[in-house]
């Protein structure tokens, strides 16, 4: 299964069912997501994301970070179940549903219409669904807007969402570097 690049950040998910839930988005999202650099340019994120499965690192990455993070921040098991889903599909779509040339500005805004499209393969209840929605589609903070989009992202209000996004922005600091091993995961 594609998914099972995650192994790893997917057991850190302590609820089997979300977990569960997270391996369908994961299996749902397109192939490109896989294999493409987090950025082609190497101008907001770092080397080893500008390479080939890069955008995997870059998922891992924020989700180390977030790992991290749970130090201090102290949430309930559920709600860091929720993050590290969203942290691990944020940008699941950064292409588009089908792959486009360039980065979709509103590739937060996707998430939500994916998880509508697949809502009858999930158990996850209306108030995970919008959680996970409304991280995702915030995850850019203060970048909400762009010159080339009409498109206005949400910015982050609830500490979740202030959260997904600091995690979002550490990991694509080109002064924090990460080595990865042959299977994708970090080496600590």
């Amino acid at each position: 299964m594609k998914s099972d690049i995650f192994n790893y950040e997917l057991n850190l998910i302590t609820d089997n069912r979300i977990r569960e839930n997270a391996t369908i988005i994961l299996n749902n999202l397109p192939d490109y997501f896989y294999r493409i650099p987090a950025a082609s340019t190497g101008k907001y994120h770092p080397a080893y994301a500008s390479t080939y499965q890069g955008l995997i690192k870059h998922v891992k990455a924020a989700v180390h970070f977030a790992t991290l993070l749970f130090e201090i921040y102290k949430f309930d098991n559920h709600t860091k179940d929720i993050i590290i889903v969203s942290l691990l599909i944020h940008d699941g779509l950064k292409k588009g549903f089908t792959e486009e040339n360039y980065t979709r500005f509103d590739h937060p805004l996707l998430i939500g219409e994916l998880l509508k499209n697949i809502k009858e393969m999930l158990s996850l209840n209306e108030e995970e669904i919008n959680d996970i929605t409304n991280n995702v589609a915030s995850h850019m903070g203060k970048w909400n807007t762009t010159k080339f989009s009409k498109v206005i992202l949400p910015l982050p209000q609830t500490v979740t969402q202030k959260f997904v996004h600091m995690c979002d922005f550490l990991a694509s600091r080109k002064s924090i570097n990460f080595e990865f091993d042959e299977n994708n995961n970090i080496i600590i």
